[in-house]
């Protein structure tokens, strides 16, 4: 009779191309990880414009317009994205390309038709900045696991995580406070200072659960 502390007996190891497949995504794990995530985030940004307050990355820069200009929110944050596919294409490759064209045209379309789709009545800015930042995180966190960002500042901190093994996080809390700092010309001190908690939470959030090399397929 084994022993029952006896060390087990280690199973053939897999063809490196039977277990790059095996870490692989399906398409439909794919459409799913994007669907939800962007939906994640775009329930945050609705929040934060009910709120009044602010977010970084091209979104943030997108409600600078959206607050400063009267620009619908939308379509400001489609067009702001347009310049950094290049980039994205050449650096990151063509999958992470068009999977964050997808899901940056998706919530594109979602805040557009966010007003014909719900309301709402009453909604603290403490917990808009708290919950709105840990939906933000969990979103992109959704999106960087199935190769895909919402564009802009995200893809600029996932390729230095990928080439520089800088945490993702916490580039992009220092492209945040840069988008954030504008903020208080526009809006109110005090949403300011909720908008710099939200922008806390998300990338503590993604700091935290992002780290480089724990997720092999990124």
């Amino acid at each position: 009779m084994p022993r029952l502390d006896a060390p087990a007996v280690p199973e053939p190891l897999l063809p490196a191309a039977e277990a790059e497949r095996a870490r692989r995504h399906t398409l439909y794990e794919d459409a799913q990880a994007i669907f939800t995530g962007t939906l994640f985030v775009s329930l945050a940004l609705i929040m934060f414009r009910q709120a009044g307050l602010m977010t970084g990355g091209t979104a943030g820069a997108a409600f600078l317009l959206h607050y400063s200009t009267g620009l619908s929110f939308g379509p400001v944050f489609f067009v702001l994205n347009l310049p950094f596919y290049g980039f994205a294409w050449k650096r990151m490759g063509m999958e992470f390309t068009l999977k964050t064209f997808l899901a940056v045209g998706l919530l594109s379309l979602v805040t557009a038709w966010s007003p014909a789709l719900f309301a709402i009545e009453r909604l603290h800015p403490a917990y808009a900045a708290v919950l709105g930042g840990l939906l933000l995180g969990s979103g992109c966190l959704f999106l960087a696991r199935h190769h895909a960002s919402l564009g802009g500042a995200t893809i600029v901190s996932l390729y230095l995580q990928r080439t520089r093994r800088w945490r993702a996080g916490h580039v992009q809390m220092a492209i945040d406070g840069s988008i954030l700092a504008l903020s208080f010309a526009l809006i109110e001190p005090q949403k300011a200072l909720y908008s710099i908690l939200a922008a806390v939470t998300m990338n503590a959030f993604i700091a935290i659960n992002h780290r480089p090399g724990r997720y092999a397929v990124i």
